[in-house]
């Protein structure tokens, strides 16, 4: 179940969160802090905000299914570790994907939130994002150290 022409899936869906998490964070803050691209790209993000949402606890179970394959050395632990808090980052993502589509919903209705408002949740996004971002990088980094060094061959 957790391998595909004999590649762990992890592997696989790994090079998804890598690539869609920093986009999706980065069209959230775009959405964000700019009216106009909000209301040309708000739609698609939220959409990819539900996509990763939906891919992380996938590839979150198919690595733990891989570390019970290769063991536990240090550097997996590492990794499995911060790969298991991935789901607190995206949601996050989500969240803020919704807060943001509501706005766009307000505004088009020609009801839009005050400016307090709007500046909190642009501040809430771009916090998000950027928190997703970096533990992106810092899962796929423990990840890489891991394969690199050997552990995961």
């Amino acid at each position: 179940m957790w391998t595909f022409h004999g590649l762990p899936v992890h592997v696989l869906l790994v090079h998804g969160i890598v690539v869609l998490v920093p986009l999706t964070a980065v069209l959230l803050i775009v959405c964000g802090v700019w009216p106009a691209a909000r209301r040309r790209f708000i739609w698609p993000t939220a959409a990819l905000a539900v996509l990763v949402t939906a891919l992380t606890p996938l590839t979150i179970e198919a690595g733990e299914w891989l570390q019970q394959r290769l063991g536990s050395p240090p550097l997996i632990d590492q990794h499995a570790h911060l790969g298991g808090q991935m789901l607190y980052f995206v949601v996050p993502l989500l969240i803020t994907a919704a807060l943001l589509v509501l706005v766009q919903v307000r505004e088009g209705r020609g009801k839009p939130l005050g400016r307090a408002l709007l500046v909190l949740v642009a501040v809430l996004t771009v916090a998000a994002g950027s928190a997703a971002m970096v533990q992106t990088y810092r899962v796929g980094d423990s990840g890489a150290r891991a394969v690199w060094s050997g552990v995961g061959s």
